[in-house]
């Protein structure tokens, strides 16, 4: 286990690690409450009432959900019963929206309708760029053709994420990354990838918090773009086995995860613990 550091911001994960579709992780929403008596939890039973919030340390929940905006994704978790803010939630779909305006294209929108709303005020009329996400409905031989056209002719593609697959209630599903890949190899070319486990994400995450990554600490459950991602970064990674996670994921990235915890109330109860 690495050595205990002094933290100041914790990233964390939503799909998978807090929620899974509309039904929350059991004890996530008290373990990151404002008040309450901090007790250490019963592994055994699973739960305990370690509140994150008290802790002295800057919190930011950090996505590469494609599939809804932000305004959505917000209402969505108070209706669950999360305390998170608007301003403390950073979007893959908000880091491909800063890239395109910093790049002044105009991009042919692979995404799902509900995420439309993060790029309002962008221009896609005559498209000179790709932006994908995952978009079940759209990927269809019709509109991937015509995303290989326009790159054929130049036009970068710009990929939200390249996940493999995310958990559903029903079980895994495909992710972006598939189609990402498949229109990398027909064009013979390689995107430009906005979220995680790009460092420029965790980079704009932490934006205007004043911390080195070392004293930074991520929670998640996909072991390469979440754990693996802000590792190379120089943070703690802490895999949770919900959501994504399957049996032996922590055996594919080195180094190592440094903590594999049950679920996100035991990696708040550890932070508590060992690293304040």
């Amino acid at each position: 286990m690495a050595a205990r550091r002094a933290l100041k911001a914790v990233l964390v994960d939503l799909s998978g690690t807090l929620h899974i579709e509309d039904a929350a992780v059991p004890g996530a929403q008290d373990a990151l409450k404002r008040s309450g008596k901090l007790s250490v939890i019963n592994s055994e039973e699973g739960i305990g009432q370690a509140r994150l919030r008290t802790a002295p340390i800057t919190i930011r929940f950090v996505t590469n959900t494609t599939n809804e905006c932000k305004a959505d994704l917000l209402e969505r978790l108070k209706k669950m019963n999360f305390d998170i803010t608007e301003q403390e939630i950073f979007t893959s779909l908000i880091a491909a929206r800063n890239l395109v305006q910093e790049k002044q294209v105009r991009p042919m929108l692979l995404i799902d309708d509900r995420a439309l709303p993060d790029f309002e005020g962008i221009s896609v009329d005559d498209p000179n760029a790709v932006v994908i996400g995952l978009a079940p409905e759209h990927f269809n031989y019709q509109v991937l053709n015509q995303a290989f056209r326009l790159m054929l002719n130049g036009a970068p593609l710009i990929a939200i994420h390249k996940a493999r697959y995310y958990k559903k209630k029903d079980g895994l599903a495909l992710g972006p990354g598939p189609f990402v890949t498949g229109l990398e190899y027909a064009a013979d070319t390689q995107a430009i990838v906005v979220g995680k486990p790009e460092g420029k994400f965790f980079s704009e995450a932490l934006r205007g918090i004043d911390c080195k990554p070392e004293e930074v600490v991520m929670i998640g459950d996909d072991c390469r773009a979440d754990v693996g991602g802000a590792q190379s970064m120089g943070m703690l990674g802490i895999l949770v086995k919900t959501g994504k996670y399957r049996t032996a994921d922590e055996d594919k990235i080195h180094p190592a995860p440094y903590l594999i915890c049950e679920s996100f109330p035991h990696a708040v109860d550890h932070i508590l613990q060992h690293l304040l």
